[in-house]
């Protein structure tokens, strides 16, 4: 019997020959915490670590991207309390300047095809979106893979689903990402590892993957594992056979198919990611506030594009934009390339490099009443402040912003008001 893409990952890290519901032990390759929780995986660690809290220096690393800089004095007082640890141990930090932590591991080339990483974050499993592993855990677990190498694993069992046909041109892979919630949204993939196939796969992007493989955790899913591509592979500079595949004959819980052929632009309403519905179905809808950002939609890709929309248009006046890079990395070549300036002449308020308007009002929180517009992944009632937030892609963001209500790209370049 063949192997899933998770059963072959944690097998090539000493979880032996494993098989759904088994408990193994899995050697971690990146062992990560950012400034939320980091503080308590250092208590834990000067507590129970030893006189060698932290087992391979080299492969551990804090990541500050939830609140940055600080901007109250607990965060603070955390974030530093990390970098005194760290500097102890010899412990990498990307501090307040690098950006979210998930990206920079990709950008680095630290979480590649096969690898596994863990950490505080809850859309860790974002390497699913490279054909890699990752998980987002409790302190005290991370705490325990810096101090060992490995943590234990409950093996999930696969689904597979296969998104056939090709999405219309207006869509882009984060209407990809919300039709997959809007399918799945009465916990069919709870506790899967979801294996994605199909034609619209094979000639995705990095930032395409990373933006469909971010939205798991709104699934259920454990992870979303994506096969990696020639795209994927050329980013790593890697060889097909260096990557994981699924066997032919792997044994898989479920089979779906979704079909996304002719895929218009999509919306989350208030107040689930699953409350998903084409834009055209609530377009019109006045609009205050627009997010264009988060580990979903913040890669180089997406805010080009974003600035390529605003280009020579402005902001309505009653709409307040807010654009926040992925990584410092991100807002560099912007900034070379002259997309900050688009972006700026346009009325966005441009942020520094981060998770912004998802953690801890960053770059501003909603108020009552305030309907905005947002890239990110999450829109549960309080989430980012108390008023309503729709989920949607970036030229969906792009066209309300400008237009001042919900609408699609379409409306905006053909000239609509």
């Amino acid at each position: 019997m063949g192997r899933t893409m998770i059963e072959k990952i944690l097998a090539a890290h000493g979880g032996g020959d494993p098989s759904p519901g088994d408990i193994v032990w899995v050697g971690i390759d990146n062992r990560t915490a950012r400034d939320f929780a980091g503080a308590s995986v250092v208590a834990n660690l000067e507590a129970h670590g030893g006189d060698s809290p932290v087992a391979d220096p080299k492969r551990t690393f804090f990541t500050f991207d939830c609140n940055v800089p600080a901007n109250t004095i607990p965060y603070a007082e955390n974030q530093q309390r990390i970098r005194r640890f760290a500097r102890d141990q010899g412990v990498r930090v990307y501090d307040i300047d690098a950006g979210i932590g998930s990206h920079v591991l990709i950008e680095e080339r630290l979480a590649r095809p096969g690898t596994t990483t863990v950490g505080t974050d809850s859309h860790l499993n974002i390497m699913g979106s490279v054909g890699a592993f990752g998980q987002g855990m409790g302190d005290t677990d991370i705490a325990f893979a810096m101090n060992t190498g490995k943590v234990w694993f409950q093996v999930p069992p696969s689904a597979r689903v296969n998104l056939t046909g090709l999405p219309s041109e207006d869509a882009e892979a984060k209407d990809v990402a919300l039709a997959l919630l809007g399918r799945f949204s009465h916990h069919e993939l709870l506790g899967r590892s979801v294996e994605l196939s199909g034609p619209w796969l094979d000639r995705t992007t990095v930032a395409d993957c990373i933006t469909v493989a971010s939205q798991a955790t709104e699934m259920g899913a454990v992870i979303s594992l994506i096969p990696p591509n020639d795209n994927v592979l050329e980013y790593f500079g890697m060889e097909r056979e260096d990557a994981v595949y699924p066997d032919r004959d792997a044994s898989y819980e479920a089979d779906y198919e979704l079909d996304i052929d002719g895929l218009e632009p999509q919306i989350a309403v208030p107040y689930s990611p699953n409350n998903v519905r084409p834009v055209s179905e609530v377009a019109g809808k006045r609009v205050d506030t627009v997010f264009i950002g988060s580990c979903t939609n913040g890669t180089y890709q997406d805010l080009e594009y974003a600035a390529r929309l605003l280009r020579g248009r402005r902001v309505a006046d009653h709409v307040t934009l807010k654009v926040v890079p992925a990584t410092r990395s991100v807002w560099n070549r912007l900034l070379s390339e002259g997309q900050i300036k688009d972006l700026f002449s346009a009325g966005a308020i441009v942020s520094n490099a981060g998770c912004g308007g998802c953690a801890s009002g960053q770059i501003g929180m909603t108020g009552e009443g305030e309907v905005q517009i947002s890239t990110s992944n999450r829109n549960f009632r309080g989430k980012q402040g108390s008023g309503e937030t729709y989920l949607a892609g970036i030229g969906t963001a792009a066209a309300s912003a400008v237009l001042g209500r919900i609408a699609s790209v379409s409306q905006l370049e053909g000239g609509t008001r």
